[in-house]
C-alpha cells in the first residue's frame, strides 16, 4: 500500500507552483509593458512635429547642459585672471544670448530666401577670411583667426561653414540632371570649397579645416557622388595630412604623441594624459559638480577643447552618457528631418549640416578618450566660445525651421494658426509665432518672401 506524501512535501510543491504561476505572470506584465512603450514610442514619432519637437528639446538640453558644465569648468580660471569666478560664464551667456537671436532669425527665414542668398552669404565669407589674413585680422596664440569690432570679435571661419553646406547645396541641386559627370559634380564646388579651405589652413587653423571638409564629403556623399571619389578623396587626405605635419612641427608632435603617448608626457602628449586622468578620475558616479580637479591648471583649455574630460570626472560616465545620447538623438532627428521633406535642397542642407555637428562632436570626444589626434575642435553647444556657439544656435534654428516644412508638419501647422488667428495681431506677435511655412510646389501664403529657385540645365527647375 502507497504511503501519502508528506505535508511539509506537498506544501513545498504548491508554494513552488504559485511561486513559478507569479514569475510567469510577472514576465507576460513585463513583455506587456515593453509593447505597450513601444506602441506609444511609435505613435509619438509619427506625429506630425515631432521633428520639430525633438530638435527643441536637444537644443536647450545641450545649451543647459553646456552653460552647467562651463560655468564649474571656468571658475578657477576666470578667477585667477579676472578676478571673478563667472568672468567666462558671463561672457558664454552673453554669447548664448546673441546665439538665441540667430536661432529666432533662423526658424522664421523663409528657405526660399535662404537658398536665393546663399551665394552672397559664401561670397562674403570669403571676404572675411581674406580680410583676417590682412593687417586688419587679429593674432591670438600664434593663429590669425579673429576680426575685431571693437569690444567684439569674430571669426569668419565659423560661418564659413554653414555658408558653404548652403551654396554648395544650391549647386548639386541645381545641377543635379548632370550630377553623373564629374565634371558637373566637382566644379564650381571643390574649387571653391578649397578657396575656403586654402584661407583657413593661412591662418592656421586646422581644426576649423577639418570641419570644412566634413561638409564637403557630406554634400557630395548625400548629393549622390561615386564611391570611386571617396577612395580618391581619402587618398588625398592622407597626403595632405602628412604634409601638413611635415610643415608644422607643432601638428607632427601632436601625431607622435597620439602614436606614442608615453615619449614626451610632460609636452606634447600632456593634454591628452591629463583628459585621461580626469576621465579615469570620474570612473562611473563622479567626483560631483564642481568637484573637479583638473580644472585648477592641470587641464589646459578645460572649459573649451577639452570640456569633455571635465563632464567625465565630475559626472562620470553617466555624464558622458547622457552627452552621447543627446548627440545621438540629434544624428536621429537630423537625418529624420531630411528623409521626410519634399524640398531637395533642403534634404541636401538638413543631412549636411546635421553630418557636420554630430561629425565634430565625435572628432571633439574622440581626441578627448585617446582615439584620436588632438585637433582643436570645440564640442558644439557645450564648449565655452563666442562666434562657434552663435553659429550652432543658427545652425539649429535652421534644423528647427526644415522640421516646420516637412509635409504633415505643415499641415498641422496651419490647422493651428486657424485656432489662433482670433486672438488678434498683438498677441501672436507678443506669443512670436513665426509664418506658417508651405509645402514644397505650392504657393507661398501671404506675408512670405518668395525667391524663385535657380534653373538648372535646359530650363528645368
Amino acid at each position: 500500500m502507497r504511503s501519502s506524501p508528506r505535508p511539509s512535501a506537498t506544501a513545498d510543491r504548491l508554494t513552488a507552483d504559485r511561486r513559478s504561476a507569479a514569475q510567469r505572470s510577472a514576465g507576460r506584465l513585463a513583455v506587456g509593458r515593453v509593447v505597450a512603450a513601444r506602441e506609444w514610442l511609435t505613435a509619438w514619432l509619427a506625429r506630425p512635429l515631432t521633428s520639430l519637437h525633438l530638435v527643441l528639446a536637444v537644443f536647450s538640453l545641450l545649451t543647459l547642459f553646456g552653460l552647467v558644465m562651463v560655468l564649474s569648468a571656468s571658475n578657477v580660471e576666470s578667477y585667477t585672471r579676472a578676478g571673478s569666478s563667472y568672468a567666462v560664464f558671463v561672457q558664454q551667456l552673453a554669447y548664448c544670448g546673441f546665439g538665441l537671436v540667430l536661432f529666432w532669425l533662423g526658424l522664421r527665414v523663409p528657405v526660399r530666401m535662404l537658398r536665393g542668398t546663399s551665394g552672397l552669404f559664401l561670397l562674403v565669407c570669403v571676404v572675411l577670411l581674406a580680410m583676417v589674413l590682412s593687417p586688419v585680422g587679429t593674432e591670438i596664440n600664434g593663429a590669425q583667426k579673429w576680426l575685431r569690432l571693437g569690444p567684439l570679435s569674430l571669426q569668419p571661419s565659423e560661418p564659413a561653414k554653414l555658408a558653404l553646406a548652403l551654396w554648395g547645396a544650391h549647386v548639386l541641386i541645381t545641377k543635379r540632371a548632370l550630377l553623373r559627370q564629374w565634371r558637373h559634380l566637382l566644379v564650381p564646388l571643390v574649387p571653391m570649397a578649397l578657396v575656403v579651405f586654402a584661407l583657413v589652413m593661412l591662418q592656421p587653423d586646422l581644426g576649423t579645416t577639418i570641419t570644412l571638409a566634413i561638409v564637403l564629403l557630406a554634400l557630395l556623399w548625400f548629393g549622390g557622388a561615386p564611391g570611386e571619389l571617396f577612395g580618391a578623396i581619402a587618398i588625398a587626405a592622407v597626403a595632405g595630412a602628412v604634409l601638413m605635419a611635415a610643415v608644422a612641427g607643432y601638428r607632427s608632435a601632436r601625431i607622435e604623441s597620439f602614436l606614442r603617448p608615453g615619449a614626451d608626457p610632460q609636452g606634447a602628449a600632456y593634454q591628452a594624459r591629463q583628459a585621461m586622468f580626469s576621465l579615469a578620475d570620474g570612473g562611473l558616479w563622479g567626483v560631483g559638480l564642481g568637484q573637479s580637479s583638473a580644472k585648477w591648471d592641470y587641464l589646459p583649455n578645460a572649459h573649451n577643447d577639452f570640456i569633455f574630460a571635465i563632464i567625465g570626472e565630475e559626472l562620470g560616465f553617466l555624464g558622458c552618457l547622457v552627452v552621447l545620447l543627446l548627440f545621438g538623438t540629434l544624428a536621429y532627428v537630423g537625418i529624420r528631418i531630411a528623409a521626410r521633406n519634399t524640398d531637395p535642397w533642403v534634404k541636401l542642407v538638413a543631412a549636411t549640416v546635421t553630418t557636420w555637428l554630430v561629425g565634430q562632436a565625435a572628432i571633439n570626444i574622440g581626441y578627448v578618450v585617446g582615439l584620436l589626434p588632438i585637433t582643436g575642435i570645440p564640442l558644439p553647444l557645450i564648449s565655452s566660445g563666442g562666434t562657434s556657439i552663435a553659429l550652432t544656435m543658427l545652425v539649429f534654428g535652421l534644423l528647427a525651421n526644415f522640421a516646420r516644412h516637412e509635409p504633415q508638419a505643415v499641415s498641422a501647422l496651419r490647422s493651428q494658426s486657424t485656432r489662433v488667428a482670433s486672438a488678434g495681431a498683438l498677441t501672436r506677435l507678443l506669443r512670436l509665432r513665426p509664418p506658417v511655412p508651405y509645402a514644397s510646389g505650392s504657393r507661398p501664403p501671404p506675408g512670405t518672401w518668395p525667391i524663385p529657385a535657380s534653373r538648372g540645365p535646359r530650363g528645368r527647375r
